[in-house]
């Protein structure tokens, strides 16, 4: 009998985990090893947050099954923070869905849209839930390139054109995990239009939302007239709240697609705790003041890294949004490739980063580092990194001999 199953053979090894494995061992070890790989907010939920779960938890009456959709108070909110944040009007009954974080509704929207032998458009690199959540609903995946330097729609035209049969949908990422990537309205113009023209749905993760650090706001493809004829939009309250153990996200935009994924998720789960659900409409409705102290973290944070980073020998654009930043491989390790630059430097430096292959083979040449340790963890990943830098040759030729 063959011990394999279809779809796990789609699913390659996962990348992240042999440096994940290393980090591990290197603990157990007893070694301080400094954490910016996963991108796992590191500060507590806000307290009025915290509070409202407990106040809602004591209540028997909310530990009984919830609902799939999202209780309507939830639903409300969300339609509210559209209002608010994009001056855009949402049916809290038809165009908004609750998700068990976004990572979920856009794994179960692929699951419920997608015919096998369907073909599905992805940026590469991207976050990996992105392309395989069309893979493992039996999805042929078409990359296309996005980085630095890159001409997106250049891009996207020469991967529709060379498609057959035509692409059915077109996922986005913006503010980009892994690549910090920020958009503006005008963009999601064109694409609106272009995919209007190609018959293609979009499916936008706007997880990043909140984390920016301009004067310019990062804007939602519901924006734009007429994006709800094809769109969906992916929003998360892990990074904005620092909630990310909650696994409470939505989905937002067309009813089609929105009423599909309903359907689905009908059949697969009741939603989340009824508490965590009633927390996290206090989080949308209640105070704002903690999303803008988050905000100024991670830029505080940012500012540390990239000028620690910088006086280590290793250069990497500022990001103007998300809680990454996108690092070239430093010229002497560029030709080890990110996952072995990656396994190099947790040994060396004791720092732990994403290698930027397990986002797509275009991320090969980079890391991300998550801004997830304090200031002062930085300052000593910083130092540790001098220190690694300044012994390159000596690394490398250990590293050879090995």
């Amino acid at each position: 009998m063959d011990p394999d199953f279809h779809r796990i053979k789609r699913l390659p090894p996962y990348v992240f985990e042999e440096v994940n494995r290393m980090k591990a061992q290197a603990r157990a070890a007893g070694e301080d090893i400094i954490d910016l790989g996963m991108g796992n907010p590191d500060s507590p939920t806000p307290k009025h947050i915290v509070e409202k779960m407990v106040e809602t938890v004591r209540d028997g009456r909310t530990h009984r099954y919830s609902t799939s959709r999202g209780i309507p108070g939830l639903r409300r909110a969300n339609a509210a923070y559209y209002k608010r944040r994009f001056d855009v009007e949402i049916d809290p009954e038809t165009e908004t869905i609750a998700t068990l974080g976004s990572k979920e509704g856009l794994a179960n929207l692929a699951m419920a849209i997608t015919t096998p032998g369907d073909v599905i458009l992805s940026p590469n690199p991207s976050y990996p839930i992105h392309p395989y959540g069309f893979i493992i609903a039996g999805a042929v995946v078409r990359h296309f390139e996005v980085g630095p330097g890159i001409d997106f729609f250049a891009g996207l035209e020469r991967a529709v054109r060379h498609c057959i049969p035509t692409p059915t949908c077109l996922i986005l990422n913006f503010p980009s995990n892994p690549t910090a990537m920020t958009v503006d309205l005008e963009f999601y113009k064109e694409v609106v239009k272009f995919a209007k023209e190609h018959g293609m749905y979009i499916l936008s993760d706007l997880a990043y939302a909140e984390i920016y650090f301009g004067d310019v706001k990062p804007p939602s493809i519901l924006q734009v007239e007429g994006a709800r004829d094809i769109a969906v939009e992916f929003t998360s309250l892990s990074k904005t709240y620092s909630m990310p153990g909650w696994r409470m996200g939505f989905a937002t935009g067309n009813k089609r697609l929105i009423g599909a994924l309903a359907r689905i998720k009908s059949y697969l789960d009741y939603g989340a705790f009824t508490p965590i659900q009633v927390a996290a409409t206090a989080a949308l409705n209640g105070p704002q003041d903690c999303v803008e102290e988050f905000r100024q973290l991670y830029k505080q944070r940012r500012d540390v890294l990239i000028s620690g980073f910088a006086a280590a020998g290793w250069d990497v654009p500022s990001p103007e949004a998300t809680m990454f930043a996108w690092a070239p491989i430093p010229e002497p390790f560029k030709h080890l490739g990110s996952l072995e630059f990656s396994k190099l430097l947790l040994q060396e430096a004791k720092v732990a980063v994403a290698p930027g292959l397990g986002f797509g083979e275009h991320g090969d040449g980079f890391v991300r580092v998550a801004m997830v340790e304090n200031e002062q963890r930085i300052r000593q990943a910083s130092r540790n990194i001098k220190k690694f830098m300044a012994n390159a040759d000596q690394h490398l030729a250990k590293k050879e001999a090995s």
